[in-house]
This record gives structure tokens, C-alpha cells and sequence, in this order.
């Protein structure tokens, strides 16, 4: 009775159960309630409203109950989020994950509020809430998929980012110092500027003033748009390529039957891309299914031997 019990709570306190409609409102209503607490504590920054902080301050406290009845529910059904672990160790687990995590720093800043200011800091981990209850959802699913998946494109370009940033730190730095000493103290007072100028229009803090360094300013400006324009380029087709994904698959539920085929990847198509097998035979393919997967097909996804490919008729489409 007890482990029907924690089933039963367990499967309701799951974030993104579509097919629990007891989940689903549970989902609302702790998202309201995350709402609440975090505006909340965005309201009580203003002074002006300090006649209403005895409401805020009962709706902060009831609302961290509730966040830490949730937390203790979610360390006692953690050997179902686990299974086949010891009912100690896979609470242990739930503790040090991300959720775990995020669950306690919610909680602890409350007890700490006249304390250290990095308690205080702490309660903005309570937005961390609503990325855990999006990443369960589809639309939320598309950006971590599309982070994932340029997870190498985008760590080079942010690389190439911190080079030049380094470099012309560097070159400020050499031309700069003996003109204003004051600002341009060491290689940390350029590495500030680069980043001003690169990644924003500049604070105004710190500048150039010798007709060298405005030269080189002014290109290395010209520079920074084009390194914050990679990272965002390989974002933006990350996501075109999933939408236009997710097109294709919808819309064979709308192309007759008889026109869709499934056929075994045999050594003919074993080690090709997707773009490949697309070009070479005239086809278009909708679904990769490989052992228990099914794999949106990306153009430099590798067909494997024994692959399972859904596909049509390139001429079929037009």
C-alpha cells in the first residue's frame, strides 16, 4: 500500500506527464507558484511599496512551503527516478543532481535573508524552476537539442571569441600605455576594453585616445560584430534544421500510405549521411529508427547496418 502510494505521488509530481492530467495541474499550479515567489521578491526591491510587504512576505513563506513539501516528496520517490538503486543512494543521487540542487537553493536563502549577502544572491536559483519545467516540454526541448547538437561549432566559436579578445587586449595594451597610464594599468585593463567593444557598443570607460589605437578600435570593433554573428548563425540554423525536422515528420501523417516506404540499411547506405542517401537516390527521409530510437534525420547524420529508414520519393514531394 505504501509503494502504490508512492507511485501514485511520484507520478503526479513528474514534470511534463501529458498523459496524467493530475500531473499536468500539478505542473500549472507549482508554475504559478514559482511566478508568485519570484515577482514577489522583484516587488519587495521597491521601497514604494513597502506597505504591502507584510503580503509579500506571507505569500514568500507560503510559497517556500510549498517548494520544500514538494522537495521532501521528490527525495522520498527517488528511488523510483532511479531504479534498480538503493532506495539510500538514489536519494543521495536526486540530492546532487540538477534538480536537487535547485530545489535547495530555493529553500535555504529564506532561513538566511539578515545573513551572508550570498545567501541573498541565492534566491535567484528560484528561476532555475521554470527552466526545469520548460526543458520537459517540447518547445523548451528544441533549445537544448539545438545547444547539444552545436555543442562543438559553438564551443570554436566562442574559442576563436577569447582569442581575439586576448589579442587585442594585447595591442590596446602596447599602444595605449604609455599614453594614459592610468587606464591602461596592465593586460586585465585591456582584456575589460576588448570585451566592452567586442561583445557591446562600449562603456565609455575606458578609450582609446592616440590616433593608433582608434585605428585599431575601430576594426577591432568591425571584428566583434562578425565573432558575436558566428555563435548566433550556428544557434539560428540549429534551429531551422529542427523545425524543418519536425515539419517533415508532421507532415507524413498527411501523405498517403502507399507512397511511404521503410527499408533496411544494407551495406549500400552504411556510413553515408542522410544528405547523401538523399542526393544520390532521389528520396527524402523522414525518420532513422535504430535499435529502441527514433532519429530525426539531420544531413550529417551516419546511417548505421541495420538501420530501419522511413523515406519517399523525392518526385512524390513536387
Amino acid at each position: 500500500m505504501e509503494m502504490s502510494l508512492k507511485e501514485k505521488i511520484f507520478n503526479i509530481i513528474q514534470i511534463g506527464d501529458k498523459s496524467n492530467r493530475i500531473s499536468r495541474l500539478f505542473d500549472i499550479f507549482i508554475t504559478v507558484t514559482i511566478v508568485s515567489n519570484i515577482m514577489v521578491t522583484f516587488l519587495m526591491t521597491f521601497q514604494q511599496l513597502k506597505f504591502l510587504f507584510p503580503l509579500f512576505k506571507g505569500i514568500e513563506y507560503v510559497t517556500v512551503l510549498i517548494f520544500c513539501a514538494e522537495y521532501i516528496l521528490r527525495i522520498w520517490t527517488a528511488e523510483l527516478l532511479y531504479p534498480g538503486m538503493r532506495k539510500v543512494k538514489a536519494r543521495f543521487r536526486f540530492l546532487i543532481s540538477f534538480d536537487g540542487i535547485v530545489d535547495l537553493l530555493t529553500i535555504v536563502p529564506v532561513f538566511f535573508l539578515s545573513g551572508f549577502v550570498i545567501f541573498r544572491m541565492l534566491r535567484v536559483a528560484r528561476i532555475f524552476h521554470l527552466f526545469r519545467l520548460n526543458a520537459k516540454y517540447d518547445s523548451f526541448n528544441v533549445i537544448t537539442t539545438v545547444l547539444y547538437e552545436k555543442r562543438n561549432q559553438i564551443i570554436s566559436s566562442v574559442f576563436i571569441v577569447l582569442i581575439l579578445m586576448l589579442a587585442s587586449s594585447l595591442c590596446m595594451y602596447s599602444v595605449e600605455h604609455d599614453a594614459q597610464p592610468d587606464v591602461f594599468r596592465n593586460a586585465f585593463s585591456g582584456i575589460w576594453w576588448s570585451m566592452s567593444t567586442l561583445l557591446t557598443v562600449g562603456y565609455g570607460d575606458i578609450y582609446p585616445i592616440t590616433t593608433l589605437g582608434r585605428v585599431m578600435a575601430i576594426c577591432i570593433a568591425y571584428l566583434g560584430v562578425g565573432a558575436v554573428a558566428i555563435p548566433t548563425g550556428i544557434i539560428s540554423a540549429g534551429f531551422v534544421e529542427q523545425y524543418q525536422g519536425k515539419s517533415s515528420i508532421t507532415n507524413v501523417r498527411d501523405t498517403d500510405i502507399k507512397e511511404i516506404a521503410e527499408i533496411f540499411v544494407d551495406r549500400h547506405y552504411a556510413g553515408k549521411t542522410i544528405e547523401e542517401v538523399e542526393e544520390d537516390d532521389n528520396i527524402k527521409i523522414f525518420l532513422v529508427l535504430r535499435d529502441d530510437l527514433s532519429i530525426l534525420p539531420q544531413k550529417d547524420t551516419v546511417l548505421k547496418l541495420k538501420d530501419i529508414i522511413v523515406l519517399r520519393s523525392a518526385n512524390e514531394n513536387k
